[in-house]
């Protein structure tokens, strides 16, 4: 059995299965397994200590990790499928969306994606024990109101910034949760809402140095159930910046689906399965984001819970 991702769904999948009896490998393309736990959930949420006892437990079972494996270029699904009776793709969706607006390739602007692997995996906090480049100015902006916004900023915050978080909306319509907000205000991140940043200006090194905003209302409702925020015509101004985080979502990384001919995917790229976790392609199963698209770690394990039901179903041919 060959598992493709090491995050939350990956490692509970394995685990499941090895404590059934199958042999199991998972394919991580990173040089750490752990997935979004190790690279994107900051130490004070999530203890390492705990995550590096599990990953230890789960090789302890006798699952096989191997590691700087990047599956559609290292190793394609249908080699994989030539020497294991069934694959479970359990990538997440780790690829960052941006603004698409001016300026957004200046230095000092980063994905939440890229700021949060250089932090909490390759350690650029640990600086020069770790030459890790990253920088993190005087003045930090985060653009975004998610779990992940609130992350980078409280990151950024004992990195010793300034943090401001940027978001288009009110507070009521933030997807975070409210214990996740509370916290960040307590520790010192400043809000600016209904603010949608429109350009990024730089100095004539190429380097961030203000974002130019615009300031919303909210309409009716859009397809989130949300108001849909509406710039107000000649309220723009600028806020001073030397380093911006763009932390507004993420989608799934399209390699696997470019590279693997008959599986079918939705219009956003996003693994189709039944309701069971099988994909178009026979012997070859997805579960967690992949599927789904953004989602909690919680909703990625209660998915590859169901996937290894099925998988045990179909390989050992039970009613």
């Amino acid at each position: 059995m060959a598992i493709i991702g090491s995050g939350p769904a990956g490692l509970m999948a394995a685990a499941r299965l090895r404590k059934i009896g199958y042999d199991v490998a998972i394919f991580e393309a990173l040089h750490k397994p752990g997935g979004v736990m190790v690279y994107g959930i900051p130490e004070f949420r999530l203890p390492r200590r705990v995550l590096e006892a599990y990953i230890d437990y789960v090789k302890k079972l006798g699952v096989e990790i191997k590691v700087d494996h990047v599956v559609g270029r290292t190793v394609t699904i249908g080699e994989l499928l030539k020497n294991y009776d069934a694959i479970l793709i359990a990538t997440g969706a780790g690829t960052p969306k941006f603004l698409k607006v001016p300026g957004e390739s200046l230095n000092g602007i980063y994905s939440a994606n890229e700021f949060l692997i250089r932090i909490n995996l390759m350690k650029a906090y640990k600086f020069p024990d770790y030459d890790t480049p990253i920088k993190v100015g005087r003045k930090v902006v985060v653009i975004g109101g998610g779990n992940t916004a609130m992350d980078v900023a409280r990151i950024a915050l004992r990195l010793g910034a300034d943090v401001t978080v940027v978001y288009r909306r009110t507070e009521r319509e933030m997807p975070a949760r409210r214990e996740e907000v509370e916290n960040a205000k307590e520790e010192g991140v400043k809000f600016m809402l209904l603010t949608q940043p429109i350009e990024f200006l730089g100095d004539e090194r190429g380097w961030v140095r203000r974002v130019k905003c615009i300031k919303m209302r909210l309409g009716e409702p859009d397809e989130s159930g949300r108001r849909r925020p509406i710039p107000i015509p000649g309220s723009e101004f600028e806020i001073e910046a030397d380093t911006v985080v763009i932390a507004i979502g993420a989608e799934v990384n399209p390699l696997i689906q470019m590279t693997t001919p008959g599986l079918k995917t939705d219009r956003k790229g996003r693994i189709i399965v039944d309701s069971e976790g099988r994909t178009s392609l026979r012997r070859v199963y997805a579960a967690g984001d992949v599927t789904t698209g953004e989602g909690t770690v919680i909703e990625a394990l209660m998915e590859a819970l169901k996937a290894v039901q099925t998988i045990d179903k179909d390989l050992s041919e039970k009613p």
